[in-house]
């Protein structure tokens, strides 16, 4: 009896870790990938002496990357180069407060005092109480297959109300600290998972312990060595890795997934698939109507969407030496900007803006004396009232305008700049009405509605990235693909 074998629909970080596993356990694995390289949202945009990661922009859980090379018994320093970073994010008030988050305990608890030295203590206690939160949910929601009766029952009734489901992220975070400025800074780990820290439950409040307590960590060159690095080990593992290569289909027959129609009408055949695209974007558009319960499909295609993101990469030809490599402007009034994209379904009129220079620590992404500024505001998911081909150029201009406000008129100084909204993002990534993170965190249910990482209607068909479990930002979409592979080794035993 000959290997068993693979295809994986998409080339992004979760297609590819799912593909360094099964191939550690002996599958002939094929990767399959619709644009010119690997990545998925993962991506590098370079135009007139600038270069810009286009999709994720922070990296945490440095453990979860060494995890994969040291599986495959290799050294990640021999691949990726993963560099600290001091400060973690620069944050600017409106009222022209700025404030460091720092990875060292001391110059934190300093920058703390600060605002308010009643908080270092409550900041501390905070950190205390994300770290259980983070020990009790991990096993089961992080680190595991999704979660089962079984693996609840393990975990004692005391244990898991240390979790803290019940309050918002927000009541917890206030319950800690008492300077607004620390309360939304807290709060703002919400966005991370495409959420509103007025609405997610505070057990999302792991999200700090996980950033504040390990530190945040750039891949010298770009967020996107890590994709090239999982290719590079992929491949020396003997993984097939075929770009331009769109599927049309997913082949299933009696039940079952069985292989893929490319875009150019071949027909390639597996004994299972796994797909790397959004779990919605796969079950309209990938699989035969009939596939799938028509109750299941419209739970998927209904379900409220994570946050998108509204994009502008710049090419600034001026360094702003005040300004950090990640930086993050808050708006004055977080409620209305949250309130805007969630129940009004509209771009915030005064949203915070996120802005990374990678060109502060990889001078070559940007000419001399100049900086590729990547910006990125909250925004809805894409929904048919409003219309970004129409409303994408005066948005981009507002946002330039709110950062001038700020004191970064950068209008004088641009020398390249593209757009990106949530169109853009459904268009170029396949996530359903451009959510970055597939369903909206604003539910503590949430992580038990999250689609399984074994499809549920077919069988052989497994899902990987941000939109299941265990969910979305670079490591967990990491992680995703190990759960995939562990799911796919024990059904085929």
């Amino acid at each position: 009896m000959g290997a068993r074998s693979a295809i994986i629909i998409g080339a992004g970080v979760g297609g590819l870790a799912c593909a360094i596993r099964l191939r550690l356990h002996g599958y002939d694995v094929l990767v399959l990938e619709k644009n010119d390289r690997v990545g998925g949202k993962m991506y590098v945009h370079e135009a007139d002496g600038f270069r810009w990661d286009t999709g994720p922009s922070v990296v945490t859980m440095r453990h979860v990357f060494e995890a994969v090379f040291r599986d495959a018994g290799r050294r990640m320093e021999d691949y990726l180069t993963l560099l600290p970073l001091d400060p973690l994010t620069r944050y600017f008030y409106p009222d022209g407060t700025i404030f460091d988050a720092s990875p060292s305990t001391s110059q934190m608890a300093a920058n703390i005092a600060a605002l308010d030295e009643r908080d270092v203590e409550g900041y501390f206690a905070f950190l205390a109480y994300a770290a259980r939160i983070h020990r009790v949910t991990g096993p089961v929601f992080i680190y595991d297959k999704p979660p089962t009766p079984a693996s609840f029952a393990r975990v004692p009734v005391t244990e898991w109300l240390a979790a803290d489901p019940f309050r918002t992220m927000q009541q917890a975070i206030n319950h800690h600290v008492r300077s607004p400025y620390l309360r939304q800074l807290l709060g703002r780990f919400a966005t991370y998972v495409g959420g509103s820290p007025f609405a997610a439950p505070a057990t999302l409040n792991v999200i700090a312990h996980v950033e504040l307590m390990g530190g945040v960590w750039y891949p010298q060159g770009g967020i996107y060595q890590i994709a090239a690095a999982f290719a590079r080990l992929a491949r020396e593992l003997g993984v097939t890795i075929q770009t331009n290569t769109p599927i049309q289909q997913i082949i299933v027959e009696n039940g079952r997934a069985a292989g893929v129609v490319t875009a150019a009408g071949d027909r390639c055949r597996a004994d299972v698939i796994v797909s790397n695209l959004d779990v919605t974007t796969t079950v309209e558009r990938l699989l035969p109507s009939q596939a799938v319960p028509h109750r299941q499909r419209q739970r998927l295609v209904n379900y409220a969407p994570s946050c998108s993101g509204f994009i502008l990469m710049l090419g600034v030809k001026r360094a702003f030496p005040q300004l950090a490599h990640h930086n993050l402007f808050f708006s004055e009034d977080y409620p209305a900007e949250f309130r805007a994209i969630f129940d009004d379904l509209v771009p915030a009129a005064r949203p915070s803006v996120y802005v990374s220079i990678t060109a502060k620590t990889d001078p070559n992404h940007a000419p001399p004396d100049s900086e590729n500024w990547f910006v990125l505001v909250n925004a809805p998911a894409r929904a048919p009232h409003v219309d970004w081909s129409a409303q994408a150029r005066p948005y981009a201009d507002h946002v330039l305008a709110l950062l001038a406000e700020r004191g970064f008129d950068l209008r004088p100084y641009l020398a390249h700049e593209t757009i990106w909204t949530p169109a853009d993002l459904e268009a170029n990534s396949g996530a359903w009405r451009g959510a970055l993170y597939g369903p909206s965190a604003n539910s503590r249910f949430t992580a038990f509605l999250r689609p399984r990482n074994r499809s549920r209607a077919v069988k052989g068909l497994y899902f990987v990235g941000g939109t299941t479990h265990p969910g979305g930002g670079v490591p967990m979409v990491t992680l995703s693909g190990k759960v995939a592979a562990d799911c796919i080794v024990e059904d085929q035993r």
